[in-house]
């Protein structure tokens, strides 16, 4: 079954059963993004990391590491 079958067939059972119908798929999805990286930076200031620009910092380490001088 797909999740638009799925979906068509929990609104029947909310007009059935007099319930509000449940929302589409993927509506929330954004949010549920926003809140997970709100999340990760939340997490990173209680570990005493920088909250932003985390990975380009370590993809800019790894692009163009530093040239140690030999001398």
């Amino acid at each position: 079954m797909s999740i638009t079958q799925h979906h068509l067939l929990d609104i029947y059972r909310a007009q059935r059963l007099g319930e509000p119908a449940p929302p589409a798929p993927g509506r929330h999805d954004w949010q549920v993004v926003r809140e997970w990286r709100d999340h990760r930076q939340f997490r990173a200031v209680l570990a005493e990391r920088p909250a932003q620009g985390r990975i380009r910092r370590a993809l800019g380490r790894w692009l163009h590491p530093r040239r140690r001088s030999t001398g």
